[in-house]
């Protein structure tokens, strides 16, 4: 069987996979090639489509090879196989990752930027890429679901190796695949047309779907890319209100990370639902983030909390809505800070995996309702959260999800984070008083 060009595959992918149409699912095409065969594959099913961040880890010298992939949410696989024919080293390895890493962080702010992380918790995921070779970025990218909570998950290729079950490692639940030649080479082999696809063609799929596609936010409601002004420093964000919101949570990230963030995105789109607004912004600029320092600054990203918090109350949409901070690893410490000073008025105050205990002697003046999540596996944050908890004066609670480690990778973890998140929110939250 050969293809004409990557479109053609995914047309014929998504009339083999119309048996799910009408089913809870969510598309997730690997980047850069998998998305066009993907969004094809979300038209034939009505479905959303999302890209699923995957990065293949080549030989150094015949890099078309997968010794390996790495993805979002930390996942990594590494094929023993190729690496002990090969006879790369691990210090080869190692260089490889590194630098694939830094070209997935860079694809994460550019695709992220167009369109809204979308949930596949308790809903069934399809992942769609040209075709499967050695299988790593594959396996990479059903983890990467399975971590994010999907109940199930449906691997679909156009077309791959005789054995591409057993090079996949029981990572999928089901797997289609329109041809397994016995010749196979490569997956290029199989199309008339396998020109490189660029970010432009990846960004312009993401956008035909979301504007078809909008789970979360609907008619009367906002989700727009914004700019919040911080002291002389002009910073990017997302806003996004549902009709008829109940509150709106500006998220602290931490650790250095953007409003790109997938596990922060993961717990705003659990938000919306709950009828819930968020404003995920970027803390530090690209010049602040290149210093280290600044990342635990918290001094500094409360102050630019505080900014946002005071821009919320002034922009229209969202002026009369109760305002809550979540507050993720060093950007806890800055939630908490920033909701001592008098002029914060947070309703509540949510803590993932938080550093609470670098906001000091702050804590015992916070007077919002505060909750502390952490993993129960990630003992030393634990231990610190119990020392910060003991510190406040405010009504608190600290939550442990069993098993769970810091960045809560672990199936189920983040959405367990998330229901707490809406709970102590929608609890909480009324209407502002200015």
């Amino acid at each position: 069987m050969h293809f004409t060009n990557r479109l053609e595959a995914g047309r014929r992918l998504g009339r083999r996979l119309e048996y799910l149409r009408g089913q809870d699912v969510v598309v997730l095409g690997l980047p850069r090639g998998g998305v066009p065969v993907a969004a094809e594959v979300a038209d034939a099913l009505d479905a959303p489509l999302d890209v699923c961040l995957v990065r293949k880890l080549g030989v150094p010298y015949q890099p078309e090879l997968g010794m390996g992939a790495i993805g979002e949410d930390g996942v990594r696989v590494i094929n023993q196989e190729v690496l002990r024919g090969t006879g790369v080293s691990a210090a080869d390895l190692a260089r490889v990752e590194e630098r694939e890493r830094r070209v997935l962080e860079q694809r994460a702010g550019r695709y992220r930027g167009v369109a809204p992380l979308v949930s596949v918790a308790g809903r069934t995921a399809v992942v769609v890429d040209d075709g499967v070779a050695t299988g790593s970025t594959a396996r990479a990218a059903c983890r990467i679901a399975r971590a994010r909570g999907a109940a199930r998950i449906v691997l679909a290729v156009p077309v791959a190796p005789r054995d591409f079950a057993r090079r996949l490692g029981g990572d999928a639940d089901e797997l289609v695949c329109l041809d397994t030649p016995w010749h196979f080479a490569a997956v290029g082999q199989f199309y008339a047309d396998f020109a490189q696809v660029d970010d432009e063609e990846v960004t312009a799929c993401l956008r035909r779907a979301a504007s078809r596609h909008r789970h979360t936010v609907g008619a009367g409601s906002t989700d727009r890319e914004v700019t919040v002004p911080a002291g002389g420093t002009r910073l990017g964000g997302r806003l996004t209100v549902p009709e008829d919101a109940t509150g709106v949570v500006a998220f602290a990230h931490g650790s250095g990370s953007s409003r790109h963030s997938p596990r922060n995105r993961f717990v705003a789109e659990g938000l919306h639902r709950a009828g819930l607004g968020t404003l995920l912004f970027d803390l530090l600029t690209d010049a602040e983030e290149a210093d280290r320092g600044n990342v635990f600054d918290i001094a500094l990203l409360a102050g630019r909390l505080l900014d946002a918090t005071g821009w919320l109350r002034e922009e229209p949409g969202t002026e009369s809505l109760a305002v809550g901070f979540f507050g993720a690893s060093t950007g806890a410490a800055a939630a908490l800070w920033a909701a001592a000073h008098p002029d914060a008025r947070p309703a509540a105050v949510v803590s993932r995996g938080g550093r609470p205990d670098l906001a000091g002697p702050r804590l015992a003046a916070v007077t919002a309702p505060t909750l502390l999540v952490v993993g129960g596996a990630d003992h030393q944050v634990l231990a610190l959260n119990r020392e910060a908890q003991a510190q406040l004066r405010c009504e608190n609670r600290l939550e442990v999800v069993p098993g769970a480690t810091h960045l809560f990778e672990e199936p189920g973890t983040l959405e367990r984070v998330t229901e707490l998140a809406r709970d102590w929110f929608t609890d909480h939250m009324a209407p502002a008083h200015v």
